[in-house]
């Protein structure tokens, strides 16, 4: 059977995704319990990291932890990687040497070269273009709290980032609507759009585009990255902060998500994440169990 990878949601299908969403909840609650359950017992995951972390890192380093193996932070002063060698000849190190590879950094096709030459399972922990496990905890505290989300409508407001591009490849396989609230000049690419077979479409107006949604989601306006750019960037978002206010139009029993960390004040008001509508924090810690899902899933 060929290694599987997983660097966009696309590398799972729609069945394997709902089964693994369902997987983390019971390891949710197993986790709650504080049941011990170490199926990667004496298992590794090398963990790349050009981008910096708090969530990405401690859920994938505890949840090695949690499972009985164990996890190596690798910084680019750490590898070779950081003094020019090839991807392709780290891949096929790394990977004799450990049971899985998670990598965040800048370009998706850094991941997708990685993964070509790698003979273990690699995990897309970030890229500027795509941000799937995060999505897997996004639709994991979906159904958590309010149930399937097939047919509901999603809301994404702000930039057309690499969580707004998992969004439109989320709308696809989960089969809800998406409405994409972002200005002109920052919208996700055409081709996602065209992709997701009408499923997700850009409206100007976050007024509009919120109106009668069941989930409202939004990130940072300036992503790691993108620093110099954040004064002109704060000028073409003013109007797209998420605000109790902005959530009274969407669907009664809307839910408000944040993949942190949040800049108050900026793409959201300063009391947005306390609203009783915000799951941010739940959706925060089910990184750690949609991750966990995700590490059995691969490796086992």
């Amino acid at each position: 059977m060929s290694t599987r990878h997983f660097l966009t949601l696309t590398d799972l299908s729609t069945h394997e995704l709902r089964q693994l969403i369902q997987r983390a909840l019971e390891l949710k609650a197993m986790h709650r319990r504080r049941e011990v359950y170490e199926p990667l017992k004496n298992r590794v995951l090398g963990m790349i990291f050009e981008k910096s972390s708090t969530r990405t890192r401690v859920s994938f380093e505890a949840g090695m932890a949690q499972f009985g193996g164990s996890a190596i932070f690798l910084s680019p002063r750490d590898t070779q990687l950081g003094r020019g060698e090839p991807v392709e000849d780290t891949a096929r190190v790394l990977s004799s040497m450990v049971d899985a590879v998670m990598i965040r950094t800048f370009d998706h096709q850094m991941v997708e070269r990685f993964a070509a030459f790698s003979s273990v399972p690699v995990i897309n922990g970030l890229t500027d273009d795509y941000h799937p496990c995060q999505l897997l905890a996004d639709m994991q505290t979906f159904f958590e709290v309010r149930g399937d989300i097939q047919g509901k409508r999603v809301c994404w407001v702000g930039d057309g980032n690499n969580m707004c591009n998992s969004y439109i490849k989320a709308a696809q396989l989960f089969d809800f609507e998406l409405h994409i609230a972002c200005p002109e000049g920052y919208e996700p690419p055409a081709a996602l759009l065209e992709e997701s077979q009408g499923r997700a479409q850009v409206i100007r107006d976050p007024v509009e585009a919120v109106k009668g949604s069941h989930l409202v989601a939004t990130d940072v306006w300036a992503s790691m990255g993108q620093e110099e750019e954040a004064q002109k960037r704060m000028r073409a978002f003013a109007s797209y902060q998420v605000s109790p206010a902005l959530m009274d139009h969407a669907a009664k029993e809307a839910i408000f998500m944040h993949c942190l960390p949040a800049h108050r004040g900026e793409e959201i008001s300063m009391d947005m994440l306390d609203d009783p509508r915000s799951v941010a924090f739940i959706e925060a810690e089910n990184r750690l169990h949609a991750q966990k899902a995700l590490l059995e899933f691969l490796l086992r």
